[in-house]
């Protein structure tokens, strides 16, 4: 395996670097999402066993959305990257954050939103998956 200058793996940015793309990829999703009419409830909220990235009503539906990045596609679409651990983890989350915040919305639902950032700099492209996925 090579390594980059800064001690990680090619192709993988430090972690600063992946946080730091991650709060940009969350603020595009939300600037999406409130275009589209969507209200922002909650931003990453966070517990011990779990974390969302986003909450918004949607017509009075709770949508629990996962926001995924990445820089160029050489490693993939970031929606490939919701595979069935990490659609476990944000269900999990969802459900901490119902009992805890016990919304009034009765119906709810799991999107996705992938960002993938070009490496010249050119507008980032946004895919919005509504329904993305379904608790089994």
């Amino acid at each position: 395996m090579t390594h980059g200058r800064d001690g990680c793996p090619s192709g993988r940015q430090p972690s600063a670097d992946r946080a730091t793309v991650g709060a940009r990829a969350e603020d595009l999703a939300a600037a999406l999402l409130e275009a589209r009419g969507y209200r922002i409830v909650e931003r990453n909220w966070r517990r011990p066993e779990g974390e969302l990235d986003l909450v918004v009503d949607h017509r009075g539906v709770l949508v629990f959305v996962e926001v995924r990045s990445r820089t160029g596609e050489e490693r993939g679409h970031p929606l490939e990257t919701v595979n069935a651990r990490k659609r476990a983890r944000v269900v999990r989350a969802a459900r901490l954050y119902m009992e805890s915040a016990q919304p009034a919305a009765t119906d709810f639902r799991f999107d996705v939103v992938g960002v993938t950032f070009a490496r010249d700099g050119a507008r980032p492209a946004i895919t919005h998956v509504e329904d993305a996925f379904r608790v089994a």
